[in-house]
């Protein structure tokens, strides 16, 4: 009896012992596994006794590294993975974000909450191209936490500032949890990518509402940086000046651009702009050093390439194309571009080297401000790159995969740039990258053991039925999910949660008619509270780690600080975890920040099927779906004009194989022997009715004799 009850309901009692060892403390990836063999054994003793609920084999159990090597090694997607952590890496190595935080809290400094906008700003921008929490938190740990205590921030505020900005890499792409979260789900990294943007933004909006707010109400929590702390003084107007010239010039070339290239031409039209704004700052900042810099590596470059691609993929294309046609000289052609893009760059930094590179203010042509050049020469380069990741992917470029593969070559180019790579910063950013891999290799090898079983004892039909008898339909069973996630969120993190409950949820979803992206990007903003939630939450963790725990001595005003207790980083983030919150409820009632990545729907009523008309008329195949020989032919046996009526039995094999019969599967190039025509058909010539291999007669025998 107790052995028949325990076979009934194995997917209960497996669910409650897997929560039961992750709460003892058992790593996440040996209590999935763990629990995953030992149910397979009993279920398949068990089996017997399940009235059919248990479906298990021993057979099944030797498929296992099948179907972990086929499912998840050979899953490229998951190699976007190492890519964005290695990019997060070494853009957080390579001071990225100090720059960012220096420069866009001297932007904002005048106003009051500044340092805390330029916080949000910046957490915004290293998670764009970062993706990663604990170095976007770590870093702006570091940099801007004594920078605020020093103007005299509210600990708690200036905390919880820093430790949520760092968690909307959770959220806005190229999130690690996007990545993972869509291969669960099984859907598009770059759907996900382009549903979870928006609500990226406004939760990045409703950060800066928060502060604005305190601002307002309490003035004394967020004061504005004083006169003597403005580094790069005034300058607004200038920069407002050039972002004018900017947009100017993107707008013209757009108006010349659209006629021939069409949507595209907004893209080519942003980066002139982007271009232009860039040019008038270094030329600005370096003067007459600046353009001979660019004269010399441009004569040299274009020298060195043109030599290069005459002599060298000359000669390649001449010998490939009359082989592989026009293939081998577009290949050539971007082999070309890539070279003299690179060779350009190599000169330039020669050049840039021979030539002092140094900033001196009488090289200044007094075109812009200080702070001017300072923003666009510190923003376009992360912009660059976010639009070398993002903005690949969203135009369907590149995978996410080739573009986390650019995101970590363009993050390496950065890093020589600043002068900043070096042995450290590699060894370091492919050992981070090292372990996380590993680390998510182990959870997904757990995570395919425990599926296996628990599927195998029907436990996905037991989570479903639980949960689509929820009152309320789609919104009762967001919300209930919703609240069990954020529950879990207290003990679990997100690679856990995606990788345990995800499968289990996706099923229930789907059932109700759910939007299995609209979902992902509900559970990655909730997710997001993981890593906020006091006292276990990462973001938490990561600035406990840097923020000071002893008195010490400011080294700018030499004043003693107190140090940051835990209890005050903790009170911090609960502001953030309520919008966070709020956030959820949003986008639930408001699908459509999310739904937008399915584009403009189509009016059905406006679609028009045109279907050819010569040579579809007559017999048609006999091999096809044996239904409608021809396109042109009859349903019903009559032969329209032109042609004449033939059993669908006649004519030479088709395109899919005969439905009346097993498929044939020959060499390619080999013709099947053709069906014999039954004895009252009298074979007519086909009149081009081949096609698709269509035969024009009705059931009964589809494609086959009667």
């Amino acid at each position: 009896m107790i052995l028949e009850l325990i076979a009934q309901n194995m997917a209960p009692i497996m669910f409650v012992s897997l929560i039961l060892f992750l709460l003892f403390g058992y790593p996440v990836a040996f209590a999935l596994a763990a629990n995953g063999l030992l149910f397979f054994i009993v279920g398949v003793e068990l089996a017997p006794l399940s009235n059919g609920n248990i479906n298990l084999s021993w057979e099944l159990l030797r498929a296992i590294p099948d179907r972990f090597f086929g499912g998840v090694v050979a899953n490229e997607v998951l190699l976007a993975v190492p890519f964005f952590t290695f990019m997060g890496i070494v853009l957080e190595k390579s001071g990225m974000a100090e720059d960012l935080l220096d420069t866009i809290g001297q932007l904002f400094g005048p106003v009051r909450g500044g340092l805390a906008y330029a916080v949000i700003i910046v957490g915004a921008l290293l998670a764009a191209t970062t993706g990663v929490v604990a170095a976007s938190v770590i870093a702006m740990g570091l940099i801007s936490l004594p920078i605020m205590l020093r103007y005299g921030y509210d600990r708690k505020l200036a905390s919880g500032t820093i430790a949520a900005s760092g968690t909307l890499a959770q959220i806005i792409p190229p999130s690690l949890v996007l990545i993972v979260l869509a291969d669960q789900l099984g859907r598009s990294v770059g759907d996900m990518y382009k549903g979870a943007l928006i609500p990226g933004l406004v939760l990045t909006g409703l950060y800066m509402v928060y502060i604005f707010v305190t601002s307002i109400f309490q003035p004394h929590k967020v004061p504005a940086l004083p006169p003597e702390a403005r580094k790069l003084g005034s300058g607004v107007k200038s920069l407002l000046a050039v972002l004018l010239i900017a947009g100017l010039a993107g707008y013209l070339t757009f108006h010349y651009l659209h006629p021939k290239m069409g949507v595209n031409a907004d893209i080519y039209a942003g980066t002139v702009g982007v271009l232009v704004a860039y040019f008038i700052a270094l030329l600005d900042k370096e003067g007459w050093r600046f353009l001979v810099k660019l004269a010399i590596a441009g004569l040299a470059c274009a020298i060195f390439y043109g030599v290069f691609v005459s002599h060298v993929f000359g000669h390649i294309a001449t010998a490939i194309l009359s082989v592989e046609g026009m293939g081998a000289l577009i290949f050539s052609l971007i082999c070309s571009a890539i070279v003299g893009i690179i060779a350009f760059a190599l000169i330039f930094k020669v050049v840039a080297t021979v030539i002092d590179f140094t900033y001196q203010p009488e090289h200044s042509l007094g075109l812009t401000s200080r702070l001017a050049q300072q923003v666009i020469i510190v923003l376009i380069p992360p912009l660059a790159l976010i639009f070398l990741v993002l903005g690949t992917i969203f135009l369907g470029i590149a995978t996410p995969t080739e573009g986390g593969a650019m995101g970590a070559v363009g993050s390496l180019i950065l890093a020589g740039f600043k002068k900043r790579l070096n042995y450290e910063v590699i060894s370091q950013a492919l050992a981070a990258t090292t372990r996380l891999s590993a680390f998510v290799m182990f959870i997904l090898i757990g995570a395919r053991v425990f599926s296996l079983t628990f599927y195998g004892v029907n436990g996905h039909v037991w989570v479903e039925h639980l949960l689509t008898s929820l009152p309320g339909g789609e919104y009762g069973f967001l919300i209930a999910v919703s609240v069990l996630v954020f529950l879990l969120a207290f003990f679990l993190d997100f690679f856990e949660l995606a990788f345990i409950i995800v499968p289990l949820l996706a099923p229930a979803a789907e059932s109700l008619g759910i939007d299995l992206i609209w979902f992902g990007v509900i559970l990655g903003v909730n997710m997001q509270t993981s890593f906020m939630h006091p006292p276990f939450g990462f973001a938490l963790f990561y600035l406990r780690s840097v923020a000071p725990k002893l008195p010490y001595r400011d080294k700018v005003t030499g004043k003693t600080m107190e140090p940051v207790r835990s209890s005050q980083i903790y009170w911090g983030a609960v502001p953030y975890v309520l919008i966070q919150i709020v956030m959820v409820g949003v986008v639930i009632a408001f699908p459509n920040l999310v739904m937008h990545y399915k584009g403009a729907p189509v009016d059905t009523s406006n679609v028009q099927i045109q279907i050819p008309e010569s040579g579809l008329g007559g017999s048609g195949s006999g091999s096809g779906f044996g239904t409608l020989g021809g396109l042109g032919g009859s349903p019903f046996g009559q032969a329209p004009a032109g042609g004449t009526e033939t059993p669908a039995t006649e004519g030479t094999s088709g395109g899919f194989g005969d439905l009346g019969g097993p498929p044939n599967f020959g060499t390619p190039g080999e013709q099947p022997a053709p069906q014999p025509a039954t004895p009252e058909a009298t074979p007519e010539p086909e009149a081009n009715g081949g096609g698709l291999g269509l035969g024009s007669s009705p059931p009964p025998g589809l494609g086959g004799s009667n």
